[in-house]
């Protein structure tokens, strides 16, 4: 298998919760909708399409929403229901691969380098896949089909929604040339932003760089970043590969230099990292909070809960418990982040427990 050029698809599907909400509600089809809760501490889980229209995205907080789209319909979120369609549709996935490495309940990657029932290209798999999904649960699906991970995950967006996209061997690095590197997963906001100021906007930008240029500027994942510039990903799908810890941070336009600023900064990123702890159905009893002067003289703050984190508003809390004794400030502060580790998945928890992560969210 080692001298097989990978065959990786990354299955991602449209508007999950949102399209499994509309599928129920016949009502709600064609119209804006948002999982979540319409008030003052919500935030948004999933959006449909009719909602992106209006620029409603996942992680927004409600109100931000309900302003942008005054039509907008809330509706409370269905884990349960999410959960039995996610195995439903994790079932297809194993009809043709072991090798299914899930990202949260409605994305993952499969190796068919090697599947269990041969087919001569990868793209008929994907498409036989999306199918099943459609016929089976009324969804749709996306794919993207390609020979590494990162092209792969490139790729499943380039068709979105209901649709699918090849990059075969050799074309990656054209591909990515062009593309912003705040597009590439694996580069968030806040990298993207270093790299602009390194005059670095697009694929071919950051292909121009040597290595040692972005070790110097970006440590250890400098690597990930001057392959990803060449199309090049050598990341196996890893089917059991246990996350430890789910963690958010901002590197703000402007410096914070008031407590209040601080504290209010604190809310989008608790609930950011709490929705990501909810799509993957996982809590954890260490929170840490990490904040970063205008120096770059980076301070973190940990605290370990005797229980997981039961709601955003408890992960919230933990947050300010742990900014209270660096306060009054030192210096302006440019970054803040919080993280939450010692992970454990919902499937661990009592019944009882799973519906007290759920019910504030």
């Amino acid at each position: 298998m080692t001298d097989l050029v990978r065959r990786i698809i990354h299955i991602d599907m449209d508007a999950f919760y949102a399209s499994v909400e509309q599928r129920d509600a016949p009502a709600l089809r064609g119209r804006p909708v948002a999982v979540g809760r319409s008030q003052e501490r919500g935030v948004v889980a999933a959006a449909s399409y009719e909602a992106r229209k209006f620029g409603v995205r996942s992680a927004m907080p409600s109100l931000v929403a309900q302003r942008k789209c005054p039509e907008l319909i809330f509706v409370p979120p269905r884990f349960e229901v999410y959960r039995a369609i996610s195995a439903q549709i994790h079932a297809i996935f194993a009809r043709y691969t072991s090798l299914i490495q899930p990202l949260s309940l409605d994305e993952a990657y499969l190796d068919v380098t090697e599947p269990l029932f041969p087919r001569p290209f990868a793209t008929i798999i994907a498409q036989e896949i999306r199918a099943a999904i459609y016929a089976e649960t009324g969804l749709t699906a996306s794919a993207g089909v390609s020979y590494n991970k990162f092209l792969a995950k490139l790729a499943s967006d380039y068709r979105k929604p209901n649709g699918q996209f090849v990059i075969p061997p050799g074309a990656g690095e054209a591909f990515v040339a062009d593309l912003p590197v705040n597009s590439f997963h694996g580069i968030g906001p806040a990298t993207a932003s270093r790299m602009n100021g390194l005059g670095i906007y697009t694929g071919a930008d950051l292909r121009n760089h040597s290595l040692a240029s972005l070790s110097h500027h970006f440590g250890k994942a400098a690597a990930f970043y001057y392959g990803i510039a060449r199309g090049e990903d050598p990341r196996p799908v890893e089917p059991h590969r246990p996350r430890k810890s789910i963690g958010k941070e901002t590197t703000y336009e402007r410096d914070l230099h008031r407590e209040e600023e601080l504290y209010a900064a604190l809310t989008p990123l608790a609930h950011n990292v709490w929705l990501a702890c909810t799509r993957r159905q996982a809590s954890g009893r260490t929170v840490t909070l990490k904040l970063r002067y205008v120096n770059f003289q980076q301070l973190t703050r940990s605290y370990s809960l005797t229980e997981p984190v039961a709601s955003v508003r408890a992960l919230e809390d933990t947050a300010h418990f742990l900014l209270r004794p660096l306060l009054p400030l030192l210096r302006p502060v440019r970054l803040l982040g919080i993280t939450v580790s010692s992970l454990t998945s919902a499937e661990e928890k009592s019944t009882t427990e799973q519906l007290s992560l759920l019910s504030n969210f």
